[in-house]
């Protein structure tokens, strides 16, 4: 989920690595509090502060409830971003 320059991702979407807590904490204003998250990758190198995890979201933003935040321009990210595709039914076959 793209919004406000970051990416949202539930954690059943993280294939690779892991994250964890720095314990650093910190405040957005209309989003809520959050803590500092570092990444380990799968060949053992750290990137300390890569993401971050709103403990005490804004209740009017669930869309960043429970998931892991991380830069969306960040040279040490490969992101990969899947289109999907649309469930309303098209009205032209529905009136022929």
């Amino acid at each position: 989920m793209p919004f406000d320059g970051g990416y949202y991702i539930a954690k059943r979407y993280l294939r690779e690595g892991r994250f964890g807590s720095n314990f650093f904490p910190g405040l957005c204003i209309y989003k809520g509090l959050y803590i500092g998250m570092n990444y380990r990758s799968p060949d053992g190198v750290n990137s300390w502060g890569l993401g971050w995890f709103y403990f005490l979201p804004n209740p009017l933003l669930p869309f960043i409830w429970f998931r892991v935040a991380i830069p969306r321009h960040h040279p040490e990210l490969s992101v990969i971003e899947f289109a999907v595709p649309s469930t309303s039914p098209n009205v032209s076959t529905l009136a022929g």
